[in-house]
């Protein structure tokens, strides 16, 4: 069960990375939409527990899930800075390396025991969302120093939200509780971040068709952590950009190159070792 909410969660995260992806075509603000997505999550997440009277909130998951939030915001608006700055070839390749920190976490930190072909299995899957996400363009006047810096806190953001999620799940913190405080924590980074650009109505509108798919990614993201391995659920979820860039043939009518398609079958014999 926890295998399938990993695998859930991917799906979502990738339907959301495909419509911000729809989003640049027409020029909305990325930041916008994040901002709008955070507060409308959070709106669900606390009529819920209000209807509920399931909200527990405790000075520990608020503090961690406004961290985790804070840090997957700061994540997707790097990783914006850095398509802008550098080769796009590299980009994202290098920023799906964050998977490899919380894995390592999950062995070290928690004390789970990685056998050696689950980690055939871990190494598969991560190269695979490196090889998928790959696309080979050639372009001048990169600005390579901010693009790094960029690259590096994309990568130590997005690391430490996998690292914080486990964290929470063995700490006994309830998922409610966690994304209520994470969804808030985070929409008050980003209003601070956007407050003094002009908004569009159709970004609200995106917002919150992400912030549904979110609530439930992060929902099934935080039940796999907390059932499952969770050196696994870290690379399967990082495969998010295979659900990209099949969306992607359908919706912008893009082709799957060769080395995509070794990259998926990559990622599928991956996911199969992790499971014998």
């Amino acid at each position: 069960m926890w295998l399938a909410a990993a695998v859930l969660t991917a799906v979502c995260f990738g339907i959301n990375n495909t419509l911000f992806k729809w989003s640049t075509r027409y020029s909305l603000s990325k930041q916008h939409i994040q901002f709008y997505f955070y507060v409308v999550a959070f709106s669900i997440m606390m009529l819920y527990g209000w209807m509920t009277k399931s909200l527990h909130p405790s000075v520990a998951s608020v503090v961690l899930g406004a961290l985790i939030g804070i840090c997957n915001a700061t994540g997707n608006m790097q990783m914006s800075d850095a398509f802008e700055k550098g080769p796009a070839s590299l980009t994202a390749p290098l920023i799906a390396v964050n998977a490899i920190f919380p894995v390592l976490a999950a062995g070290i930190i928690f004390g789970e025991h990685i056998p050696l072909l689950h980690w055939i299995g871990i190494l598969c899957m991560l190269c695979s969302a490196a090889i998928i996400q790959y696309t080979p363009k050639v372009k001048e006047n990169y600005q390579y120093i901010p693009w790094l810096i960029h690259i590096g806190m994309a990568i130590v953001s997005f690391g430490a939200v996998g690292i914080l999620m486990k964290w929470c799940s063995v700490s006994g913190i309830g998922s409610l509780d966690l994304l209520t405080a994470m969804y808030g924590g985070g929409g008050v980074y980003l209003f601070w971040s956007c407050r003094k650009t002009a908004a569009q109505k159709r970004e609200f509108r995106i917002g919150a068709t992400v912030a549904l798919f979110s609530v439930i990614g992060f929902s099934c993201y935080f039940y796999a952590l907390n059932q499952g391995v969770a050196s696994i659920v870290f690379p399967i979820v990082s495969l998010n950009c295979l659900v990209v860039v099949v969306l992607g043939c359908f919706l912008f009518k893009e082709r799957l190159k060769s080395y995509q398609l070794i990259g998926i079958a990559t990622a599928l014999f991956g996911l199969i070792l992790t499971k014998l």
